[in-house]
């Protein structure tokens, strides 16, 4: 959530830098409008209360003189019902002011480069070789297919389209890569490894920013206010919220394996061949919690962490720092992990590396105490794929594939396997 007093006080940049995330600044009227007559009216209230504290002393000394105190008991009930009334507006207009202000997203950060669409991105830097084959390269499904590992047919007939049934050596290949991901991620890069719940509430979806803008692209529960997550960002990122952490414990890192699920509402007939967008798919998931002053030092060492499972899987990849009309709805500053599928000839977005400073911590009431003292201030958080399965085995079978149609194995998945 955007700081109000932030807005209230830095306008013209707040303006600029939400304009650049293609956000329609009039959409700040209202609620700056709604901000105004809040503050207004608690000045009202406090000179209310003021004049009713007087009156009541006044009533004390006209009791102790035994005299009429009626005409200011008369007038201590006339403030009150005000006060009342007063307090009650102020409630309105909070609940419409907090109504307006989740809809609006987070300012890029300076260093996110100006653009409208992932054109924009900037290439960062680029791993690995494209693998050249002497043979003529088969795509992911006829691989999987092949092979027997993956039936989206089967899958169609138990769920519907935009799902896959991985099979035989296809399921073990999906066990691994959640095993050596999580294992990296919690035995040499130091994340506490969650199990959390694959269904959250309105609050939590709240939190991390998926709601209220992306609820059609949710899965919701008919007869329970649940989700099921898109992502394990949303259940680990509300671990905490409500809490006040202790600095010397930041940064907080967690590894979190889950399943994902997600509508896909607005890309009907976009990148559905196989497993380059499903419904349903596993994650590796990075969340840290921090300190201000490491945030940005915190996510360029988050990046790092999921480059090290695309090198070990020996696959091709390009990081990109995307421009601002890119990012998401929670992001200040994000990179993009994508890695190179030769058969298909396309880069897959295999991990996603957000900072969002304050603007989470704002939503879940998640806050941090200094060591220096002083009042206790908001946590920054960050998130990243570490990495995203479904288009990392495309890229995987796609690269590693030999010329009889099987897969050799990258050396860092062999004891899994």
């Amino acid at each position: 959530m955007i700081d109000l007093k932030y807005l209230r006080e830095h306008m013209e940049e707040a303006r600029a830098g939400l304009a650049r995330k293609g956000y329609d600044v009039k959409k700040l009227t209202p609620l700056l409008e709604e901000d105004a007559s809040r503050r207004k009216m608690l000045q009202e209230v406090e000179t209310l209360k003021a004049e009713r504290n007087r009156v009541n002393d006044e009533i004390a000394q006209a009791n102790r003189a035994r005299g009429s105190a009626k005409p200011l008991i008369e007038r201590m009930k006339t403030l009150s019902q005000k006060i009342k009334e007063s307090d009650t507006k102020v409630e309105e207009i909070t609940s419409l002011i907090d109504n307006l202000i989740i809809t609006i997203p987070n300012i890029p950060h300076k260093s996110t480069p100006n653009g409208e669409s992932s054109a924009n991105n900037k290439e960062i830097r680029k791993w690995g070789e494209t693998p050249n084959f002497g043979f003529k390269p088969k795509d992911h499904i006829e691989l999987a297919t092949g092979l027997g590992w993956i039936s989206f047919q089967r899958a169609a007939k138990m769920t519907g389209a935009g799902f896959a049934m991985f099979q035989g050596g296809g399921a073990k290949l999906v066990r691994a890569l959640i095993n050596f991901m999580v294992d990296l991620h919690s035995k040499e890069h130091g994340y506490t490894e969650i199990w959390p719940p694959s269904l959250v509430n309105r609050l939590s979806m709240t939190g991390t920013g998926q709601l209220p803008n992306l609820e059609a692209d949710m899965y919701r529960l008919k007869d329970d206010d649940y989700f099921l997550i898109p992502t394990a960002e949303v259940p680990v990122s509300n671990m905490h919220r409500d809490e006040v952490l202790a600095e010397e414990v930041l940064p907080l890192r967690y590894v979190a394996y889950t399943p994902c699920f997600r509508r896909e509402a607005g890309s009907y007939g976009k990148d559905t061949k196989g497993l380059a967008r499903v419904h349903q798919f596993d994650k590796v998931e990075l969340v840290k919690f921090v300190t201000p002053d490491s945030s940005l030092d915190e996510l360029e060492s988050l990046v790092r962490d999921a480059e090290k499972v695309l090198q070990l899987l020996e696959l091709p990849y390009r990081v990109s720092l995307l421009c601002a009309g890119d990012l998401s709805f929670a992001g200040a500053k994000c990179y993009d992990l994508e890695a190179f599928a030769p058969a298909t000839n396309r880069w897959f977005e295999v991990s996603s590396c957000s900072a969002f400073f304050d603007f989470q911590a704002r939503r879940m009431n998640i806050k941090f105490k200094s060591t220096k003292g002083g009042k206790a201030q908001y946590a920054h958080t960050l998130n990243g794929s570490g990495v995203a399965l479904a288009r990392t085995i495309i890229c995987l079978l796609e690269n590693h594939q030999q010329p009889d149609g099987t897969i050799k194995i990258p050396k860092a998945l062999e004891r899994y396997l």
